[in-house]
């Protein structure tokens, strides 16, 4: 039987009466690395947002692993997308990741030794423990990226969720955060990503949410990732499809 570790149900977001996200019914199974795909404005990042309850929703019934939001915010770590950070904010990198555990904590209870010791063992893990003392806005965008990465990681979640992760990255950094979320996957978690590159599709994702405003597909990448349903979620964006990826103009 299979363990959900996301059910949206008849969710629909709209600004200024627009939909932005409009009837969409899917889910995603415990355990896998899943890819939210769609063009700009297809909704990715609202319905990613809907979900955790940053947003309103206009309908819709969200659950995590069987439990809403409220009952399973424990289990979920979030990375927001860079652009909605303020790295002027006089705060380092370690800091930036033991503020992961104050959902475990409580805001009013004391960090100590041994959440900084956490905190410095998820810094390693994304190969920033040398910059752990650094002011955030004195890293490079793939430097704050995985220290983003690392917040969400000390808080050994159970589902995942990321907004562009890859964004603003180079190469080595991005080829870094993919083994960690490989890594996670091994464990048994579940990784969400709203994601832009459809030539790492493939590669780095086993499942596939493909939105455009409503939902065009969701599934196993080997089943819904094809030209059919890339052409319905595209439109006549689509350059061309071949066994290495797709290009989009």
């Amino acid at each position: 039987m299979t363990t959900w570790a996301l059910e949206i149900e008849d969710l629909t977001v709209a600004y200024h009466s627009k939909p932005a996200v409009w009837d969409v019914d899917m889910c995603i199974p415990e355990g896998v690395l899943a890819a939210i795909i769609g063009p700009n404005g297809a909704g990715k990042s609202t319905l990613l947002k809907a979900a955790l309850g940053l947003i309103p929703k206009a309908t819709g019934h969200i659950t995590f692993y069987g439990k809403p939001y409220a009952q399973a915010r424990a289990w979920i770590g979030y990375v927001p997308p860079r652009g909605s950070v303020d790295w002027d904010f006089p705060t380092t990198a370690l800091d930036v990741v033991r503020m992961g555990l104050y959902g475990k904590l409580g805001w009013f209870k004391r960090v100590g030794k041994n959440e900084t010791e956490l905190a410095m063992s998820a810094l390693e893990q994304v190969g920033m423990a040398d910059y752990a003392h650094r002011q955030i806005r004195q890293l490079s965008g793939g430097q704050q990226q995985r220290t983003f990465l690392a917040r969400a990681l000390v808080q050994d979640a159970r589902i995942y969720f990321m907004d562009e992760p890859f964004v603003a990255v180079d190469a080595v950094t991005e080829k870094a955060i993919v083994a960690i979320l490989q890594s996670l996957r091994a464990q048994g978690k579940t990784v969400v990503v709203v994601h832009h590159d459809l030539q790492t599709v493939t590669e780095y994702f086993d499942w596939v949410t493909m939105l455009n405003v409503q939902l065009v597909a969701n599934g196993k990448t080997a089943e819904v990732f094809t030209s059919d349903n890339l052409h319905k979620a595209y439109g006549g964006k689509l350059a061309f499809l071949n066994d290495m990826g797709v290009e989009v103009r």
